[in-house]
C-alpha cells in the first residue's frame, strides 16, 4: 500500500501547527460526539490532516487494509479440518515422517495453486463467475465452484451450530457428558469418572481409573460422551432414510449461526474485514492456552510421541503421499471460489505473491500446532484409561464431539476448558463460512452487475443466508448426521480436484501462459518466479491428476460407525459430486450453441480473450 505523501515541511513551518490543530480538533470531536465518530477519522488508515484513502474500485469496494485480507484468507484456509483431520492423518501415516511428503506437496502444489487463484481474482477484480471472461466457454468452472461452495456452506454451518450447542451446554458446573446416570445412557455406558455424581476430587481420579481399567480392556466400552452425542444431541435414527423429527435445540443453534454469519457480512468485506481481527486471531490464543494446559498433564508426552514418532518406512507408501497431497489441497480451500473472491477485493498492485506464501505457511503451521494440542490431551486420557493412544485417537466429528470432550472431563474446572475448546471450533468454522457466503453473494452481484444490486448487496446476503438456513434444516433431523457425512464425503471431494485441474489448464494453455505471466508482471511489478511458472504449467497439474487418480483408487463406500449406507444414498452422493463438474461441459455446449459462427473455430467464445485489469 503506497503511503500518502503530502510533501516535505519544516517542523517549524505553519503546516506543523495546522497538523497539530487538526489532531487536537479530532480528539475534541471524539470526546464530544462518540467513539465511533473518532474511528471514522482514521478510516482506511488515514490520519487527521490527510485525505481519507478511497477505494480503487468504487463500485465493488476494497479491503480497508491489507491486514484484513490476510486475516480473512487465514480464517478461510484455517478451518475445522486443521484441528480434527490433520493430526489424525499425521499419526496414521507415519507421524513425523508424514511431515516430509506434506511439506513437499505444500511447496509444489499448495502454494503455487494458492498464488494462481489469488492473482487470478486480484487482476480481474471479479468473483468466481466474472473472472471467466478469460475464456467464456469455461465459465462453467465458475458455476461449478458456486455449486461446491453451496454444498459446503450448507453442511459446514450445521457443524458450527453443533459447536454452538456444546458451547451453550458447557455453561454449567458439571458437563452433561461426564457420567453415565442420565436418562439417555444405556447399560453399556462406562464413564472414566465412574457412575456417581459425588464430588470426586481430581486427586482420587486415578484410583477410580485403576478399577475401571480391567473393564475397559476386557470389553469395548461406550463412553458417556459418545452416548450423549448419539442419544441426546443427535437422537440418531436407524438409517439415512428415517428422518424422524427435527432436533429443535440444534435448529435453534443453526438459526443463531446463520444470524451471526449474516451480521458479520452485512456490509460485505467492509464489515467482515473488521470481524476477522478477532475470529482469525483468537483461535490461536485458545490453542496456546490448551497447549500449555495439555503439556503439563500426565501422559501428555506419550500422546505427542504417538503424534510425531517417525515411521520412515511409510514414506515409500503411495497412500501416504496421496493423503498428504489431498490434505494440502483441501485444507487450503483451492477450487472453492473463495480465494478468487477474497482476492478480487484487493487493490490492483497488492503483492499477492507474498500473501500466498504467508497464508499457506500459516495454514500448515496451524495444522502441526493443533496436533500438539489434540494429542497432548488424548495422551493424558489414554494414560488414565490404561490403554494405547490409538484406542482414543479419532478424527472428524468423533474427535470434536466425543473423544476430546470426554478427555476434558478429566481436567479440573472442566467446563472452562470445554467452553474454550468449542469457542475455538466456532471461530474456526465462522472464518471459513464467511468466505463461503461471500463467494456466493459476490458471484451473484458481479453477474447481475447493475447499480441497484451493488447498492443493495445486503439484501442478496440476507437472501442467501435464509436459503442456506432452510436447506440446512434437514440436517438437523434425527438422520441429519448421515446426510452431513454424505455431503462431506461426496459433494466436495474429487469434484474439487477436477475443477482445479481444468482451471489450471485453461489459464495456462487456453488463455496462454505467456499472456498470464505478462498480466501478473503488470500487476505485481515483477514476473512470477520461474519455479511458479514451471509448477503452474507442469508440476501442479500432474500432482492434481495424481490426487484424482489416488482418490478414485482409494475410494470406499461411506460408513458411519457400524452403519453401512444403502445404495440409493450413494447414488445421491455421486449425483452431488457430479452436479458441480457437469456444469463445465453443459455451459461450454450452451455457449457454443448460442454463439455466432458456422464452424467450431469461428465460434468466438472458444477463443481466449485478453484480460482487462481492474483499474
Amino acid at each position: 500500500m503506497t503511503p500518502y505523501v503530502g510533501g516535505m515541511h519544516s517542523i517549524t513551518s505553519p503546516w506543523h501547527s495546522h497538523y497539530c490543530f487538526s489532531f487536537v480538533w479530532a480528539v475534541q470531536l471524539a470526546c464530544r460526539f462518540s467513539f465511533h465518530s473518532y474511528l471514522c477519522l482514521f478510516q482506511n488508515g488515514a490520519v487527521p490532516g490527510e485525505p481519507v484513502k478511497k477505494d480503487e474500485n468504487s463500485r465493488r469496494g476494497n479491503w480497508g487494509n491489507q491486514i484484513e485480507f490476510v486475516l480473512t484468507s487465514v480464517g478461510y484456509a484455517v478451518g475445522l479440518g486443521n484441528v480434527w483431520r490433520f493430526p489424525y492423518l499425521c499419526y496414521r501415516n507415519g507421524g513425523g515422517a508424514f511431515m516430509f511428503p506434506y511439506f513437499i506437496m505444500l511447496v509444489f502444489c499448495g502454494i503455487p495453486l494458492f498464488f494462481l487463484e489469488l492473482s487470478f481474482g486480484q487482476f480481474t477484480s471479479l468473483g468466481c463467475l466474472g473472472v471467466w471472461k478469460v475464456s467464456p466457454m469455461f465459465k462453467g468452472v465458475g458455476y461449478g465452484m458456486m455449486v461446491v461452495s453451496t454444498y459446503i456452506g450448507i453442511y459446514y454451518n450445521v457443524v458450527i451450530c453443533i459447536a454452538f450447542y456444546y458451547f451453550f451446554m458447557s455453561m454449567t458446573n458439571l458437563l452433561p457428558w461426564t457420567y453415565c446416570n442420565n436418562p439417555w445412557n444405556t447399560p453399556d455406558c462406562t464413564g472414566v469418572l465412574g457412575t456417581s455424581r459425588a464430588n470426586t476430587t481430581f486427586a482420587n481420579v486415578s484410583a477410580v481409573m485403576s478399577g475401571l481399567t480391567e473393564i475397559v480392556n476386557r470389553t469395548k466400552r461406550t463412553s458417556p460422551s459418545e452416548e450423549y452425542w448419539r442419544n441426546y444431541v443427535l437422537n440418531i435414527s436407524d438409517g439415512i432414510g428415517n428422518f424422524g423429527e427435527v432436533r429443535l435445540p440444534i435448529l435453534g443453534c443453526l438459526a443463531v449461526s446463520w444470524v451471526v454469519v449474516f451480521l458479520c457480512l452485512i456490509r460485505g468485506v467492509k464489515s467482515s474485514g473488521k470481524v476477522v481481527y478477532f475470529t482469525a486471531t483468537f483461535p490461536y490464543v485458545v490453542l496456546t492456552i490448551l497447549f500449555i494446559r495439555g503439556i503439563t498433564l500426565e501422559g501428555a508426552v506419550s500422546g505427542i510421541k504417538y503424534y510425531l514418532t517417525p515411521q520412515w518406512e511409510k514414506i515409500l507408501d503411495a497412500k501416504v503421499w496421496g493423503d498428504a497431497a489431498s490434505q494440502i489441497f483441501y485444507s487450503l480451500g483451492c477450487a472453492w471460489g473463495g480465494l478468487i473472491t477474497m482476492a478480487s477485493y484487493n487493490k490492483f498492485h497488492n503483492n499477492c505473491f507474498r500473501d500466498s506464501i504467508i497464508i499457506s505457511v500459516t495454514n500448515c503451521g496451524t495444522s502441526v500446532y493443533a496436533g500438539f494440542v489434540i494429542f497432548s490431551i488424548l495422551g493424558f486420557m489414554a494414560h488414565h484409561l490404561g490403554v494405547d493412544v490409538s484406542e482414543v485417537a479419532d478424527h472428524g466429528p468423533g474427535l470434536a464431539f466425543v473423544a476430546y470432550p470426554e478427555a476434558l472431563t478429566l481436567l479440573p474446572i472442566s467446563p472452562l476448558w470445554s467452553l474454550l475448546f468449542f469457542f475455538m471450533l466456532i471461530l474456526l468454522g465462522l472464518g471459513t463460512q464467511f468466505c463461503l457466503l461471500e463467494t456466493l453473494v459476490t458471484a451473484v452481484v458481479d453477474e447481475i452487475g447493475t447499480d441497484w444490486i451493488i447498492k443493495n448487496k445486503t439484501y442478496v446476503t440476507l437472501g442467501v443466508a435464509i436459503i442456506g438456513f432452510l436447506l440446512g434444516v434437514p440436517l438437523t433431523t434425527q438422520a441429519g448426521i448421515y446426510w452431513l457425512l454424505l455431503m462431506d464425503n461426496y459433494a466436495a471431494s474429487f469434484s474439487l480436484v477436477v475443477i482445479s485441474c481444468i482451471m489450471c489448464i485453461c489459464i495456462m494453455y487456453v488463455y496462454g501462459h505467456k499472456n498470464y505471466f505478462k498480466d501478473v508482471e503488470m500487476m505485481l511489478g515483477f514476473p512470477p518466479p520461474i519455479f511458479f511458472r514451471i509448477c503452474w504449467r507442469f508440476v501442479s497439474p500432474f500432482i492434481i491428476t495424481f490426487i484424482l487418480i489416488f482418490t478414485v483408487i482409494q475410494y470406499k463406500p461411506i460408513t458411519y460407525n457400524d452403519y453401512v449406507y444403502p445404495s440409493w444414498s450413494l447414488v445421491i452422493g455421486f449425483a452431488m459430486a457430479l452436479s458441480s463438474v457437469i456444469c463445465i461441459p453443459i455451459y461450454a455446449l450452451f455457449k457454443i450453441a448460442v454463439s455466432e459462427g458456422s464452424t467450431f473455430l469461428e465460434v468466438r467464445c472458444v477463443l481466449p480473450k485478453k484480460l482487462s485489469s481492474a483499474p
